[in-house]
């Protein structure tokens, strides 16, 4: 078995319950093999993108330690996704469960299936904030989380009371 590295997972809701939705997937990823949550952010809720009349989403990072490859870990993260009843109509359309894996480990990844790291997250605050919450120091492209959300417009992320 692989030595334990840290990953870093997106959890995102706008259907249906949404919170049950994240606290399932939460739980979820505590429960996959050789796999733990570290530590998990506030929830944040953001304005949708892709198509106009979504519901907003909630948002939150779980930060994992896994000994799981990226692509073993890429399969649990979807089969989790499809348990909470995650339908893949439309790109960026609404869904009860969006589960993107950010960073793991120091892998560079670029295939059919998996680019790592995350090619939209240093630009996404709705990603970086929660982000922030459990790895402000972590690097990507030269420059810190808490450094990148700081060159953000944050205006459409709002931290939950838990």
């Amino acid at each position: 078995m692989p030595a334990p590295v840290t990953a870093y997972v997106a959890l995102g809701s706008n259907l249906d319950d949404r919170r049950a939705h994240l606290e399932a997937a939460f739980a979820a990823l505590d429960a996959l093999p050789d796999t733990r949550v570290e530590a998990r952010s506030a929830i944040y809720e953001t304005a949708p993108l892709g198509p106009a009349g979504q519901q907003d989403y909630l948002n939150a990072v779980a930060r994992l330690s896994t000994a799981l490859t990226p692509h073993a870990l890429l399969d649990a993260l979807l089969a989790i996704e499809r348990a909470r009843g995650r339908v893949r109509a439309e790109r960026w359309g609404p869904r009860t469960l969006d589960l993107d894996l950010l960073v793991h480990g120091d892998a560079v990844v670029r295939d059919d299936r998996l680019t790592l790291p995350h090619p939209g997250l240093p630009d996404r605050a709705f990603v970086l904030a929660p982000l922030h919450d459990v790895a402000p120091g972590l690097v990507l492209d030269g420059r810190t989380v808490a450094d990148r959300l700081g060159s953000l417009d944050r205006s459409g992320v709002r931290r939950l009371a838990r």
